[in-house]
């Protein structure tokens, strides 16, 4: 038996004798596997290589995040040495040391 055919058959049982509680759980449990299953067929994740596929979009989903946090990092880094530098060839030029190379 299909996932809708018990979902079906659920409703048709809710109808005719009233939902109770546990018959009310079932519905919504089938639904929500049905649901669930449409929503995975949509995405094609719905074969036997789909837990693969999604182990390898999470590893280079992290491969991206760790680039991108290695790049700001560099970035910073930079930004940091070429500050420095600047101030360094400030201080010296305050202090005349391009007179002294003349």
């Amino acid at each position: 038996m299909t996932s809708q055919d018990m979902l079906a058959q659920l409703v048709a049982q809710a109808a005719s004798e009233g939902a109770d509680f546990v018959t009310l759980r079932a519905v919504v449990e089938e639904a929500s596997e049905l649901g669930a299953k449409r929503m995975l067929a949509g995405l094609g994740l719905d074969d036997e290589k789909a837990s693969r596929d999604l182990g390898e979009l999470r590893q280079l989903l992290r491969a991206w995040r760790d680039a991108k946090a290695s790049a700001w990092k560099a970035a910073v880094e930079w930004t940091v040495r070429g500050f420095l530098a600047l101030l360094l060839l400030s201080i010296a030029y305050r202090l005349g040391v391009a007179d002294l190379l003349k």
